[in-house]
């Protein structure tokens, strides 16, 4: 048993905070998550470097021990905090949800129910949930299928050259795009606006602007004008699709605020663009690295293709990790991994290591089709801010991994060019060839 301790003063000696550590590569990583894993899966380390908000307070945190955060790396205790909406907040007004300390009013413009504790959320959500009938969920697959078709037949029509570019990056935005009636004159905009927002510290997307925060808020300028043009258009005209919806919707009296609908428009835009976009990437990349995989689902001329299909979906998400952290607050006094955790103190929550937790997972830098169980914690590890999405972020997963395995079968994979950063699990670029 581990002896509580609740005199903690000192940081970890390990780094996770700094750019460089979030330079490195995944198994580096690891190597630092893993000895946490075993010896101290809760522990103290100061604040991750790139902060929005300047130099922290150096009186910060309710349990004396200034400026910092607690970093929660074992899948049990991941998945604890994540369902433990009330002992730990996620609205902005206690801190939000990104590693970085980041302005409030830009966690409001930009993460919507993600950023919302109880009973806001609950509100906020039903009436989000609502736009999602039935009839819309299987236009939107019917859609979906469509889509990846097309794409593949565009990538076989140009010759493949870059993955990301030609596959990855065009379903989620396709169908996001669908889904919302964003015109085919925005698209462009809305993409380019997500990468500047996910690539705060790569240079190659802030540096024109030579400031994080410019460049942040010039990514959400872009979105919320792109966003309010659509909500606009629909309350004067509505059409069949979710913008319509969200723009009509009505639980109890209460409706979506034009600022509500902005801001899951933005998080619609990241969250159901590159999370997606960067688990078709990585879950291809695991077939690659693991050539029996692929034979796997491709045994029998591709018959086992369709039984495999959602192990290798589900095994996606867990060895991608898209979404590498999040944060809470404590609201109150907690324990947690043998540690104190005082009311006010930060708490990371980093799923790139939770599932790679070799108590749960056997062999976790396997990528494993047949891994049954599979608890990952993507989607935000459960809760009540488990995805909204999930439904559509799998069926985006199931067509382009079913239109690519049986239309492509000879793809082969160059070396991935990485987004540099500790949010998103990003792949900027990928050869690839016949």
């Amino acid at each position: 048993m581990v002896a509580l301790v609740t005199s903690l003063t000192s940081y970890d000696p390990i780094d996770i905070s700094s750019h460089a550590f979030w330079a490195g590569s995944d198994r580096e990583r690891d190597l630092a998550f893993a000895e946490l894993r075993r010896e101290r899966p809760v522990s103290w380390h100061p604040p991750a470097e790139g902060s929005l908000l300047g130099e922290p307070d150096e009186a910060e945190g309710d349990g004396g021990r200034g400026p910092g955060y607690w970093a929660v790396v074992r899948h049990g205790d991941v998945e604890a905090v994540s369902r433990d909406h009330r002992r730990f907040s996620s609205a902005p007004e206690h801190g939000g949800v990104m590693f970085e300390d980041v302005p409030a009013e830009v966690l409001e413009m930009t993460q919507s129910i993600l950023a919302m504790d109880e009973p806001r959320h609950n509100v906020t959500r039903r009436l989000l949930a609502s736009a999602f009938t039935p009839r819309r969920i299987r236009v939107i697959e019917e859609q979906i299928r469509a889509q990846a078709a097309a794409i593949v037949d565009a990538f076989l029509d140009e010759g493949p050259r870059d993955l990301v570019e030609q596959v990855s990056t065009r379903l989620p935005l396709w169908t996001i795009s669908e889904m919302l009636g964003v015109p085919q004159e925005d698209r462009a905009r809305v993409v380019g606006a997500v990468d500047q927002m996910v690539g705060l510290h790569d240079p190659a997307y802030v540096g024109e602007f030579g400031d994080p925060l410019m460049a942040l808020m010039m990514g959400i300028g872009d979105l919320h004008d792109v966003a309010q043009n659509l909500i606009d258009a629909r309350r004067s005209q509505p059409a069949d699709d979710l913008m319509s919806a969200l723009v009509q919707a009505e639980v109890d009296g209460e409706r979506l605020s034009d600022d509500d609908i902005r801001s899951y428009f933005v998080l619609l835009a990241i969250a159901g663009n590159d999370t997606t976009r960067n688990t078709t990437t990585h879950g291809l990349l695991g077939l690659a690295e693991f050539p029996d995989q692929r034979d796997l689902l491709l045994a029998g001329a591709g018959a086992d293709l369709e039984r495999h299909l959602p192990g290798l979906v589900e095994e996606s998400i867990r060895w991608g990790s898209a979404v590498m952290t999040f944060r809470r607050t404590a609201l109150e006094d907690v324990e947690l991994g043998g540690r104190r955790i005082a009311a006010g103190e930060k708490v990371v929550l980093f799923y790139s290591s939770a599932n790679r937790d070799e108590t749960v997972f056997a062999d976790p830098w396997r990528f494993d089709l047949t891994r049954d169980p599979n608890p990952h914690v993507g989607f935000g590890g459960g809760g009540i801010h488990y995805c909204l999405g999930h439904h559509v972020a799998r069926a985006q997963l199931r067509a382009l991994f079913r239109e690519l395995l049986t239309r492509v079968p000879d793809l082969v994979l160059g070396e991935p060019e990485m987004l540099a950063g500790h949010f998103m699990h990003a792949v900027k670029r990928l050869p690839c060839s016949r």
